[in-house]
């Protein structure tokens, strides 16, 4: 029996069929293989250095099939046969032009979740329109409560709207339709738009605005860097350091550690005090070096960490504890979240596309999930 059949994930046995694309669609993919599934990619020829990710693509079974010929429609709605999942992340009313909608796909397989993920959705007057990770993030509010007065908005990278509002809502609506399929037995399709994924994301902020626990307005919100006591310091040597100090308790464990007027615990919320607090507070953490700081503050409340650099965040006693970096094929990268007592994850090995779809034909016929849909 090969490693792959052995895998123990939580998602053994699950098969998912993955439309080659980039950002979130990928992501979500990975996150599925590294908790067990199956994931079968169906490459485009010839594929843009933009859609390589070793990292994302990592665990795949791949096939590359040239969807515009003739005959490779019908291959590849054979393997949807054969799946349980269906992934895809292009514009609206492409995969229907190629023949591979979600109709096409509901009648060789009832029982596909088909989920899409876009970044406006499926409907809309911008659904035509492309975008990234900084235009979601536009349009739906968040991108403007990053940054001070005076400041222009800094790019979160893409982990906020491509990955948070993205990847990750995809994967919770596949898991959710896969849970409902259990009660139907039908599949169904999933419209995953980053834009509204972002604006779940924000619940939490929205939440404490309308009690008056937070401002979203620049130069208020404690959360994006107003307050002195939620932000980033630069140290003696040119390193970084955070503290996010929000309660009194723990910005009073913060003021002890770094020799700050323990009073200022009394009016810490006063947003008047902010700007006079935050500069003496950078003049305190400019008179030592990155890891003084840390070496003062560890073992505290305080709320405080090191700014690390990526190639630095594997060896952090907290994440090299938890084993939460490894090295596959040649690159550090991260391992598998989250953990499961019982059937752990794993970074699945990599297996020809032909082999991995063979044994899904072999075992077809045994398979739980071929039951009939109930109608």
């Amino acid at each position: 029996m090969s490693e792959q059949l052995q895998r123990k994930g939580p998602l053994a046995g699950l098969r998912c069929v993955e439309f080659a694309g980039m950002g979130p669609g990928p992501h979500g993919a990975m996150l599925l293989s590294d908790l067990g599934a199956d994931v079968l990619r169906i490459e485009r020829p010839n594929p843009s250095e933009f859609t390589i990710n070793p990292v994302t693509e990592r665990g795949r079974g791949k096939i590359t099939l040239d969807l515009r010929q003739p005959g490779n429609v019908g291959k590849a709605l054979e393997i949807v046969r054969h799946a349980d999942v269906l992934i895809e992340g292009n514009r609206p009313g492409v995969m229907e032009r190629l023949g591979l909608g979600p109709a096409e796909a509901m009648a060789v397989n009832p029982r596909i979740i088909y989920a899409r993920m876009t970044g406006w959705g499926q409907d809309g007057p911008l659904a035509q329109r492309a975008g990234h990770d900084l235009t979601y993030l536009a349009i739906t509010g968040a991108l403007h409560t990053f940054a001070r007065p005076g400041e222009l908005p800094v790019p979160p990278m893409n982990l906020v709207a491509d990955m948070g509002g993205g990847s990750m809502f995809l994967v919770l609506g596949i898991l959710s339709a896969l849970l409902e399929r259990e009660r139907s037995g039908l599949g169904q399709v999933i419209d995953a738009a980053i834009i509204d994924g972002v604006a779940t994301l924000l619940a939490g902020a929205v939440g404490h605005v309308s009690t008056g626990g937070l401002s979203l307005e620049r130069g208020k919100n404690t959360l994006a860097g107003a307050s002195n006591y939620y932000r980033v310091y630069l140290c003696k040597d040119g390193g970084e350091f955070a503290v996010a100090a929000v309660e009194p308790q723990f910005y009073r464990a913060l003021l002890d550690r770094i020799g700050a007027p323990p009073e200022w615990v009394e009016d810490q919320y006063d947003q008047s005090v902010w700007p006079e607090r935050s500069a003496a507070m950078a003049a305190i953490f400019l008179t030592r070096t990155r890891d003084e700081w840390t070496a003062i503050l560890e073992g505290s409340d305080a709320c405080s960490a090191p700014v690390l650099e990526f190639n630095e965040a594997p060896s952090h006693p907290q994440i090299a504890d938890r084993n939460g970096y490894t090295v596959h094929h040649g690159l550090v990268q991260q391992t598998p979240a989250p953990r499961f007592s019982r059937t752990p994850g794993a970074i699945a090995p990599d297996e020809a596309g032909e082999v991995m779809l063979k044994r899904w034909l072999e075992t077809r016929a045994t398979r739980r999930g071929t039951k009939p849909a109930v109608r």
